[in-house]
């Protein structure tokens, strides 16, 4: 990765910014510069026109759908004059736009009136009284009238008579009753208002379109207001089209240049100068240097200077790391991603991961049927699973390979002859296998780490961090010495020195680092030690699971068998369907959690930091021609013909 400096005069910046974006190389890199001179902000009104347009546009947007992703025939600047004039002629479009959706909402807020009436009247339709005469003010009575929960009618009944007032319940729905409170006005109006509240009672007030009519001419007078809200509402979606019609290639037009103008508001935080001149940095893989160099004198009017540049240690956490782009690795490249993003210069885990993935995958579920019906399903679904069909094929094709090595078919181990002999025939070989698995795997995993330490400048994590070369160097002490432990009866004088002389560095290196009393940093040191033993021996011993689930599902697989044979014909065909849909389902999900347990616990935390962030370069997002899709253009394609963009 190289860090590029590009200087220009200020009125190339729209040129430079989509040959930018053309090429697809430039991460912009938005750290302010060291120059103090470089304090201007040239394009700042270029970005605040775009802003106000773009804004514009997406309110049109709402109102009448506009295509998505629009297709570019050919690449073309697009200057401040052109985008001024693109947002005046928003402006007028929004405003034609604004006043029929003023008209719409119009229309709802008068429908949205006439059902609360229409609910109004259901409300008061079992009320055989004169609204009118409820809803007009007497001097001598009140009126109330709501909702209240059923549970409480009784207490209320009781609590308004009290209060020298009327309850009468006219209704009952759901769990509410209509009620009409009537009673005399006066002193004891305010002491009812406290025993309404805390009955939880709602008031339903009385709209004015509803009184002075009878429930006939009502009905009859909301159905003509409902067909000239509908009339009314049509007219103006008609209305909508037609202008959306009228103006869709405008609108269309206005899509297309604001997404070529909007490479330069991408780089504006990364824009920096003086006067005339701009200054604009960022990171461009070694690579393809030398094709953004070409287009950019192709393209641009001004002389400019392109300077370039290894970074610098200080830089190295800041340089972005450029993703797995294989096809076959993409979905390993997503679970990757979970976890974090390689740093620069670090190896990408992507590939050793996908081949340890797949092996200890397919040893813990090795069945050529189950592996068959795993690799079949991904492929039928690969339209929903996208990219990660593949990773379902590849790990089906994994549990088939492993299904020829055990010799097993849907846990039949003896229709197939085994290639090397099924899990169940010798369980302890089984055991022994997983484990040097697991010791090849910490082994490579720490070897992996140290490199990447020493990859970024991390000398001292390299040597002294946890699962550095100290660490490293006390776990093959302690391998050796149990192998002679267990081979010769005694651990052995070199691997007991390698292994106090690791455990004693990292005790030293642990307490210079450590502040407070001497008794406090003792135990720290003790406790740290003792974890770097457990840790290792833990860790090893945690790849048992590797031999231990392709016993379970052989032993599995072998209980529903014996299941089925104490059934008749049908309960065996049944038992035998759905036992075997158990262990795809049930153990297979087991198994693919284990599995990234073992690679994130295991592997990902000795060697990956996962503290990196992916290179993210300019680019134009859009749809290709029908015709650039099916004859890629060269790499140096001139802006006024059809673009050479590889697209999302």
């Amino acid at each position: 990765m190289q860090h590029v400096r590009l200087m220009l005069m200020a009125e190339d910046l729209p040129r430079a910014s989509l040959a930018l974006a053309e090429t697809e190389q430039f991460h912009p890199d938005t750290r302010l510069p060291e120059e103090q001179a470089l304090v201007s902000l040239p394009g700042r009104d270029y970005r605040d026109t775009f802003t106000l347009a773009r804004s514009r546009l997406d309110k049109i947007a709402k109102i009448v759908a506009l295509e998505e992703t629009p297709v570019l025939e050919t690449l073309r600047v697009i200057d401040h004059y052109e985008l001024e004039t693109l947002n005046n002629r928003l402006g007028e479009l929004w405003q034609e736009t604004s006043r029929l959706d003023e008209d719409l909402r119009s229309l709802d807020a008068e429908d949205r009136l006439l059902r609360e009436q229409e609910a109004a009247l259901a409300n008061f339709a079992n009320l055989k009284v004169d609204l009118g005469a409820l809803k007009r003010k007497t001097r001598f009575l009140d009126f109330y009238i709501g909702l209240v929960p059923r549970e409480n009618v009784s207490r209320l009944e009781g609590a308004v008579a009290l209060a020298g007032h009327l309850l009468l319940n006219y209704l009952q729905r759901d769990n509410h009753a209509h009620v009409v409170i009537i009673g005399p006005s006066g002193e004891r109006e305010n002491q009812l208002g406290s025993v309404l509240s805390s009955a939880g009672f709602q008031a339903l007030p009385i709209p004015d379109g509803i009184i002075d009519k009878t429930p006939a001419e009502l009905e009859a007078d909301f159905r003509l207001r409902h067909q000239r809200l509908e009339k009314n509402r049509a007219a103006l979606q008609q209305q909508l089209a037609n202008w959306r019609q009228a103006h869709a290639d405008t609108l269309i037009a206005a899509r297309e240049t604001l997404l070529l103008a909007e490479p330069l508001i991408t780089l504006d935080p990364s824009i920096h100068g003086v006067k005339s001149l701009a200054v604009l940095c960022g990171w461009v893989p070694a690579r393809a240097l030398s094709r953004l160099r070409d287009n950019l004198q192709q393209q641009l009017q001004q002389p400019f200077a392109l300077e370039a540049r290894h970074p610098t240690a200080e830089e190295r956490p800041l340089v972005p790391t450029v993703p797995t782009h294989n096809a076959l690795l993409t979905p390993f490249s997503t679970l990757v991603k979970q976890y974090g993003i390689p740093q620069y210069g670090e190896i990408d885990p992507t590939p050793l991961f996908a081949l340890t993935f797949l092996l200890m995958f397919g040893m813990m579920f090795g069945d050529v049927g189950h592996g068959a019906v795993i690799a079949l399903a991904a492929y039928l679904a690969r339209d929903k699973l996208k990219h990660f069909a593949t990773f379902g094929i590849a790990a089906g094709v994994s549990s088939m390979l492993f299904g020829f090595v055990f010799g097993s078919i849907f846990g039949v181990e003896h229709w197939l002859p085994a290639l090397w002999m099924p899990p169940l025939e010798n369980p302890i070989l089984m055991l022994e296998v997983a484990l040097i698995w697991g010791i090849v795997f910490i082994i490579a995993a720490c070897s992996l780490g140290i490199y990447n330490r020493f990859a970024v400048g991390n000398i001292q994590g390299a040597l002294l961090a946890p699962h550095g070369l100290v660490n490293l160097l006390f776990y093959l002490g302690f391998l050796n010495g149990g192998w002679n432990l267990a081979t010769e009866g005694s651990f052995g004088l070199w691997p007991a020195l390698v292994v106090v002389g690791a455990l004693l560095t990292l005790a030293v290196h642990q307490w210079r680092h450590l502040s407070g009393p001497t008794g406090e940093k003792v135990l720290i040191v003790v406790i740290e030690t003792l974890d770097t033993v457990i840790v290792y021996l833990s860790n090893t011993l945690s790849f048992l699971r590797v031999s231990a689930f392709s016993l379970n599902h052989a032993a599995l697989a072998i209980a529903i068998f014996t299941l089925a044979d104490m059934l008749g014909t049908f309960g065996t065909i049944l038992t035998l369907i759905l036992g075997n849909l158990f262990i795809l389902v049930l153990e297979g999900g087991i198994v693919m959690i284990q599995v990234m347990r073992l690679q994130y616990y295991e592997g990902f935390s000795r060697y990956f930091s996962g503290d990196g962030h992916e290179f993210a370069p300019l680019r134009l997002q859009y749809r290709q021609p029908a015709a650039a899709v099916a004859q890629p253009a060269a790499d140096t394609t001139p802006l006024n013909h059809s673009p050479a963009v590889s697209t999302r």
